[in-house]
């Protein structure tokens, strides 16, 4: 095997670990937001993302963008979160092709009772990854990604 190979089998084998520790982290958040919340993970973190608008609202292409879909997908869920009453379509005023998504006061108390849970189970995962050889030094890297601040 030629330098070459070896690298590509390094990112091959990383990219490996960081998939298995995405699963783990999808499927508990998966099983705590639905037993709870009836919310499944993408739906979480598009109302998470509409949180961070500060009373502000997202085009629906930035909102694909933010939960990783297509647009058509991203169209069939915010219509799903629509009919819970979750998040509303607004037109734009200065471009009438453009449509805005915003929380309702709804999501906002559902997200924000969500939001424990989801933290939790998210630690929990993390911290039972820490105890997989394989995959603690990616947790650990985690941190680094984002370091928290005493001013932030």
């Amino acid at each position: 095997m030629g330098i070459r190979d070896d690298a590509a089998e390094i990112r091959a084998r990383g990219w490996r670990t960081l998939a298995a520790l995405h699963g783990m982290i999808d499927t508990a958040l998966e099983k705590a937001l639905q037993a709870g919340f009836k919310l499944s993970v993408v739906e979480y973190t598009v109302l998470e993302a509409l949180s961070r608008q500060d009373g502000w609202h997202m085009r629906m292409q930035q909102l694909a963008r933010a939960a990783a879909l297509s647009s058509s997908a991203t169209t069939r869920l915010v219509s799903r979160l629509e009919d819970r009453g979750l998040l509303g379509r607004y037109l734009c005023a200065d471009d009438r092709r453009g449509i805005y998504t915003e929380l309702t006061p709804e999501g906002r108390d559902l997200l924000t009772a969500a939001r424990p849970v989801h933290d939790a189970a998210l630690e929990a995962t993390l911290a039972e990854a820490t105890a997989v050889p394989e995959l603690a030094p990616l947790v650990e890297s985690l941190a680094d990604l984002h370091p928290l601040h005493a001013d932030a």
